[in-house]
């Protein structure tokens, strides 16, 4: 049963991790390339999908951390978990104190009615978001050294 629990918890971390990947280095540059117009209405429908989605795909995947820390804790990579949970703490924390506030906001711009400075808060939130995919991906990178 924890061997299960183990794969689940890194395919549910390591898909997490593509998808916040994708958006950095896929997704956003294309948008970033579009027509201001263009570029604005799709960050703010990807804000508005995606903001939706991630809350609980990050609360779910550090549950799943917790759940494997506590049931594989007498076995080696435990320590290896419990970094990683402290690293997925971090990207929570991180997602509600620095990038959530920007998303909400850009989320409801039209072309009508977004701020002067949109395209600095939306640059803003990229370089935080750089960070937590950096911090997501040392959690994913563990989670699979565990398994070992």
């Amino acid at each position: 049963m924890l061997n299960a629990l183990e794969i689940v918890t890194t395919v549910v971390v390591g898909v997490m991790v593509g998808v916040e990947f994708s958006v950095a280095f896929v997704i956003n540059p294309i948008l970033n390339a579009l027509p201001d117009d263009s570029s604005q209405r799709g960050r703010s429908h990807g804000g508005r999908m995606l903001g939706a989605v991630m809350p609980f795909w990050y609360i779910g995947s550090l549950i799943l951390v917790a759940v494997w820390a506590i049931a594989g804790w007498h076995h080696q990579g435990t320590g290896l978990v419990i970094t990683a949970g402290a690293l997925l703490i971090l990207s929570v924390i991180m997602s509600v104190l620095l990038l959530v506030p920007i998303n909400n906001r850009g989320k409801t711009w039209t072309t009508e009615n977004r701020p002067e400075d949109w395209k600095e808060q939306m640059n803003r939130w990229d370089r935080f978001h750089y960070v937590r995919v950096a911090v997501i991906i040392a959690a994913f990178t563990l989670l699979v050294a565990a398994l070992a």
